[in-house]
């Protein structure tokens, strides 16, 4: 039965999933709008498609990953989950106002660190799979910039006796590199939702074991792609211009860069942070034209955003959780 507390939480995580879109939309078409590649309305809906389609081809590994590895299935109630879906919309509204590219899923996995915290005590959280999580989150960026780097050298390298008509082939090479960068994010993203959702079944008894359901897999999917369609524009902004002016051969080689690493963490389950990965491999693409060319200090205030991400949305989700268990 579909108890009204469930149909909340439901409801919780499609709006998440929707502002996640909305949010990380920015991350995939950014540089196609920034080097001129595409329209901002092609690019979205592009990304749009793309999303919707990719969970149904690449699995549902890394929601599994949030469903099992994050806290001891005890200590997981349909209040802990509110209160971390909670969290991380008011974190993922707060940082689109603002404008800073922060990281969705560093939201979600703060939130449930603390309504589980104050819910069931630290011991209830899963140090195996936190420590599994976290590394992906944190590593996945630092990858991204080195790929980042050492890919646009390489295509430098092999360009190096072109001619400026070289520009479009990278700009029309966005269509292949932005759409695997959307089926990666799709892939990631769309999964931490059907994750919780999910975990939410079977803790209200709908469902006796953890197994994605279609449904959920439709709607999640649904959710974020309509979030994508919609675009984030300060965020776009912020990624397309304030690192350093974008040309093709950057958002070609930034796209490719970003959907090897988001695709191959999707693959083996690690959820990573999307925002974090495109921003480092925008830098390191950036820092293979010229270190003196990317506008460092924005990177420092996006990674200041990063690191206080998971400590505020546990700290905001330990409140709310601490409020319904007091007056509801």
């Amino acid at each position: 039965m579909m108890t009204p507390i469930l149909i909340v939480m439901i409801v919780l995580s499609i709006i998440f999933d929707f502002l996640n879109g909305i949010h990380d939309s920015s991350n995939i078409v950014a540089t196609m709008i920034a080097s001129r590649a595409f329209s901002p309305r092609v690019a979205l809906g592009i990304t749009a498609i793309a999303h919707f389609i990719a969970p149904f081809i690449f699995g549902v590994a890394v929601a599994t990953t949030i469903g099992h590895e994050v806290v001891a299935a005890k200590a997981i109630t349909l209040n802990v989950l509110i209160a971390a879906l909670a969290s991380a919309i008011i974190w993922n509204l707060l940082t689109w106002f603002l404008g800073i590219p922060s990281s969705s899923s560093h939201a979600l996995i703060g939130g449930m660190i603390g309504a589980v915290g104050i819910g069931a005590g630290l011991d209830a959280i899963e140090l195996r799979g936190l420590e599994k999580i976290l590394i992906a989150l944190f590593i996945s960026p630092v990858i991204g910039l080195l790929l980042g780097h050492i890919f646009t050298k390489i295509v430098f390298f092999l360009a190096r006796n072109a001619t400026p008509k070289i520009n479009v082939f990278f700009k029309r090479s966005q269509i292949v590199s932005a759409v695997a960068l959307s089926l990666s994010h799709g892939t990631n993203d769309a999964q931490k939702t059907m994750g919780i959702i999910t975990l939410g079944l079977v803790v209200a008894g709908v469902i006796p074991n953890f197994e994605v359901p279609l449904w959920v897999i439709t709607i999640s999917a649904a959710a974020i792609a309509l979030g994508t369609a919609l675009g984030g524009w300060k965020l776009i902004k912020t990624l397309g211009s304030k690192f350093y002016k974008i040309r093709p051969v950057h958002g070609f080689s930034s796209q490719l860069t970003s959907a090897v690493v988001i695709l191959g963490a999707s693959i083996f389950g690690g959820p990573v942070s999307t925002t974090q990965v495109v921003s480092s491999s925008i830098m390191g693409v950036g820092s293979a034209d010229r270190v003196k060319m990317v506008r460092w200090g924005v990177a420092k205030e996006i990674m200041v955003a990063w690191l206080i991400t998971i400590p505020a949305t546990a700290a905001v989700a330990a409140g709310i959780y601490w409020l319904i268990e007091k007056f509801l």
